[in-house]
């Protein structure tokens, strides 16, 4: 996390210098002789959220009270590394509740009827996949 605060504190001196350098440029044009304002109301804001980013990364880096992982230099990959849960590899479940969805989202743009195609093939999907683990080859 540390090596992230000092690329957004990097990120931000960048931002301001750019900002610096536009507003300069912008007044240097002999065509304009004036402030852009678009570009230098933009770059401005990326200095401002880059420091914001650095801010509150930095408090997090401080509160937490640690070193993650990939702060350190003799950390594996696996110490990174959670377990996030089980997760059936073989399931079409998933790709039906997703292609419910899409078809709700479908019936909700195009005509409502669709819509209740869509949860009805949506509750079947989620019902199969919380059981597909009671029935069939992999039943427990």
């Amino acid at each position: 996390m540390k090596a992230n605060v000092n690329l957004f504190w990097i990120l931000t001196v960048f931002f301001a210098l750019s900002t610096i350098t536009y507003v300069v440029w912008s007044l240097l044009d002999p065509n304009h002789l004036a402030v852009e304002w678009a570009g230098t109301f933009a770059l401005a804001l990326s200095t401002i959220l880059s420091a914001f980013l650095a801010f509150y990364l930095g408090r997090v880096h401080a509160a937490q009270g640690g070193e993650l992982p990939e702060d350190r230099l003799d950390a594996n990959i696996d110490d990174g590394d959670p377990e996030m849960g089980f997760f059936s590899p073989w399931s079409w479940w998933p790709i039906m509740l997703a292609g419910s969805a899409a078809l709700l989202f479908l019936g909700l743009a195009v005509g409502f009827w669709i819509c209740f195609i869509a949860v009805g093939v949506g509750v079947i999907s989620l019902v199969g996949w919380v059981y597909e683990y009671y029935r069939g080859l992999f039943a427990r």
